[in-house]
C-alpha cells in the first residue's frame, strides 16, 4: 500500500525534530538556489524554471516518496537529455515527456519494480555518469571564456546539442573571448575548488554567485566591464509561480516523444534510488523504494504543469540535509518553502548573476560529478568492466545517454554470461571403468568416497545449465565412452536450468536411448527440479531415476545394471 514516509515521520514529531529540519531545510534552500539556476540554464530553459523545479519537485519528492532524508529538483545527469528534447521538440515536447514519464515511474512503484533498478551494473552507472559531466562540462566553455558566438558549424543555424558540434563552435569563435567573463569564471572556479577548506557548512557556489554578482554590478558601474548575466541573456526572472498549465497529450505527441519519456523515467529511477541508498547509508534508515518512485512519478507530472523540467534525487543536497541535521521530510519542504520565498521576494536580483560565475559552478559540479576515485578503482579491475565502462561512457557523450544504458546492460550481460560459461564444467567423475572404486570431488575439507560400479559413469555438472553452458555438456557426453549401461549426472553444483539446459537433457537421453544406456540424476535442486517438472523432463526420465543424493542414485544405478 502507498504510504508516503512523512505519514510515518509525523507519528512521533517533536519540536526538536522540527527544529532541525527547518535549519536543515532552510541550508538546503539557500544551497539548492544556484544549482537550481544553473542545471536549468545548462539544460537549455530558462532560469526560472530550474526554479520552479526545485520549488514543486523538491515539495512532491518529499511529501510523497519513500525517503526520511531526500532532497528532489533538478539535476545535471538531465541536463544531456532536457538539452536534446528542447532542442529538438521545444519546451511544450518537453512537458509532455516528462508527464509522461512521471505515469511511468508510477506504474514501476505501483508494479513493486523499485528493486530492479539495483541491477543495472555500477561499471554502467559509473561510465554515463562520468560522460554526463563531460558533456555538463563541455556546455560551459562558451560561458566561461565569456565567447560571442556568431559562427555556427554547417547546416546549423543555433548552438548543436551534441558534443562535437558544440566544441566545433568553439573553436569557430575562440577568437572572441571575453577577458571579464573568463576573469570571473576563473576566480570563481579557484574559490569553488578552496572553500571547502575554509568552511564546509556555506556551498562554496553560494558565495562565488553573491561574490561575482557584487563584483560583476561594481566592474560594470565604475569600469564599464561587459559580461553576460541571466538578465541581459534571459530577461527578467517572473516573482510569482506561474499558473498549471496542460501539456500537449495527442496521440502522435505521445507516440512520438515516448521513447524520451523512457529516458527521463530510467534516469530518474536511477538516480533517485541511487541517492536514497547513499542516504541510508548516511542515516542508517532504510528506504521504501516504490514508494520513493511512486513520489518521484508525481513530482515529475506536477513540475511541467507549472513550468518546470524533469526532477530527481539530487545527492549533493540530500547529503547537505543530513550533515546539517534534517531528519524527516519536513525538511525538504522547507526546502522548497524557501526557494519559493526567495522566488517571491529576492528572484528580481538573479538578473545580475553573471553567466560565467554559473558556468564555473556548474563546471565544478562536473568535476565532482566525474568520479575519478571510482573510475580509477575500475581500470585496474577486471578488463570486461573497463570494456562496460568505455563503451558507456564513449557512447554516453558522442551518441546518446539512453543508447550508452541499452549497450552498456547489453555488454554487461554478454560478458556475465561469458564468465558463467567459464566457471562452468561438466567432468568426468570416473575415467576407468575397471576401477571398483572412483574419488568424487566433494567439499574442500572432506573428499567422498563413492562405490561406483562397474558399467557406471558419473558426470558432476559444476555451474548453471543454461544456455551459454548447454555445448559444454553437449560436448562431454558426445565425447564419453559409451561403454557404460548408466550415466548418473550429479547436479548439487547446478542452482539454475532454462529451456536450453532441458533441451541438453534430452539431446542426451535421445544419445543414449540408442546406446541402451539410462540417465540418473543425483542432487537436483529446487529451481531444476520444478522445471523437469513442468516441462515433462521427470516423466520422459522415469520419475524413479531422479535421486536427492549420490547414494541414492548409486543404488538405482545398481539396480538398473541389475535388470540389464
Amino acid at each position: 500500500m502507498f504510504k508516503p514516509e512523512l505519514l510515518n515521520s509525523i507519528k512521533h514529531y517533536s519540536a526538536k525534530t522540527f527544529t532541525s529540519d527547518v535549519i536543515a531545510g532552510f541550508i538546503v534552500g539557500i544551497v539548492a538556489l544556484p544549482l537550481a539556476i544553473a542545471f536549468a540554464i545548462a539544460s537549455g530553459v530558462g532560469p526560472e524554471a530550474g526554479l520552479f523545479t526545485a520549488i514543486i519537485a523538491g515539495f512532491c519528492i518529499s511529501a510523497f516518496g519513500g525517503s526520511t532524508v531526500q532532497i528532489g529538483g533538478p539535476t545535471g545527469a538531465f541536463a544531456v537529455i532536457v538539452y536534446g528534447v528542447v532542442a529538438e521538440f521545444g519546451i511544450a515536447g518537453l512537458a509532455t515527456a516528462t508527464v509522461m514519464a512521471g505515469i511511468l515511474l508510477i506504474l514501476l512503484g505501483a508494479f513493486k519494480m523499485g528493486g530492479l533498478v539495483k541491477f543495472i551494473p555500477y561499471t554502467i552507472v559509473t561510465g554515463f555518469t562520468a560522460g554526463i559531466a563531460v558533456t555538463i562540462a563541455a556546455g560551459q566553455i562558451g560561458d566561461f571564456l565569456g565567447l560571442a558566438i556568431m559562427n555556427f558549424p554547417e547546416g546549423f543555424d543555433k548552438m548543436p546539442g551534441d558534443f562535437v558540434g558544440k566544441l566545433q563552435t568553439y573553436a569557430l569563435n575562440i577568437g572572441r573571448i571575453n577577458s571579464y567573463s573568463l576573469a570571473i569564471a576563473a576566480v570563481s572556479l579557484v574559490i569553488l575548488f578552496v572553500w571547502p577548506k575554509i568552511n564546509k557548512r556555506v556551498p562554496g557556489s553560494l558565495i562565488v554567485i553573491v561574490l561575482a554578482t557584487v563584483a560583476s554590478v561594481i566592474l560594470h558601474n565604475t569600469m564599464g566591464w561587459q559580461t553576460d548575466t541571466i538578465g541581459s541573456r534571459y530577461g527578467e526572472i517572473p516573482s510569482s509561480l506561474p499558473m498549471p498549465k496542460l501539456p500537449d497529450f495527442r496521440l502522435s505527441t505521445v507516440r512520438t516523444l515516448f521513447p524520451t519519456a523512457v529516458s527521463i523515467a530510467v534516469l530518474a529511477a536511477i538516480e533517485s534510488l541511487l541517492s536514497a541508498v547513499v542516504a541510508d547509508g548516511m542515516t542508517g534508515d532504510k528506504h521504501d523504494s516504490d514508494t520513493e518512485l511512486i513520489g518521484q512519478g508525481i513530482a515529475n507530472i506536477m513540475s511541467p504543469l507549472f513550468g518546470g523540467i524533469p526532477a530527481t534525487g539530487a545527492i549533493a543536497r540530500t547529503a547537505t540535509n543530513i550533515k546539517n541535521g534534517g531528519k524527516t521530510p519536513v525538511a525538504g519542504i522547507i526546502h522548497a518553502v524557501t526557494l519559493l520565498l526567495i522566488l517571491l521576494f529576492l528572484g528580481r536580483f538573479a538578473v545580475y548573476i553573471p553567466m560565467a560565475a554559473l558556468a564555473a559552478v556548474l563546471i565544478h559540479v562536473a568535476w565532482n560529478m566525474a568520479g575519478f576515485k571510482a573510475i580509477r578503482a575500475l581500470v585496474h579491475g577486471q578488463k570486461s568492466d573497463i570494456c562496460v565502462l568505455t563503451v558507456t561512457f564513449l557512447i554516453t557523450v558522442f551518441i546518446d545517454l539512453t543508447v550508452a544504458i541499452e549497450v552498456g546492460l547489453g555488454f554487461a550481460a554478454f560478458f556475465f554470461i561469458k564468465k558463467m560459461c567459464d566457471l562452468s564444467e561438466v567432468q568426468a567423475k570416473r575415467e576407468n571403468l575397471t576401477e571398483g572404486i572412483s574419488k568424487i570431488a566433494g567439499d574442500f575439507e572432506n573428499d567422498e568416497k563413492i562405490d561406483v560400479p562397474d558399467g557406471v559413469m558419473v558426470y558432476e555438472i559444476d555451474g548453471p545449465l543454461f544456455f551459454g553452458t548447454v555445448r559444454k555438456f553437449e560436448v562431454a557426453v558426445t565425447q564419453a565412452n559409451l561403454a557404460y549401461k548408466v550415466l548418473v549426472l550429479r547436479m548439487r553444483n547446478t542452482i539454475y536450468l532454462d529451456a536450453g539446459g532441458i533441451r541438453a537433457l534430452e539431446q542426451a537421453k535421445a544419445s543414449c536411448d540408442k546406446k541402451g544406456v539410462t540417465i540418473v540424476l543425483s542432487g537436483i535442486h529446487t529451481q531444476p527440479y520444478l522445471l523437469c517438472e513442468k516441462m515433462g523432463m521427470l516423466d520422459k526420465l522415469g520419475r524413479e531415476n531422479v535421486c536427492a543424493h549420490i547414494d541414492d542414485a548409486m543404488t538405482r544405478a545398481r539396480h538398473l545394471l541389475e535388470q540389464k
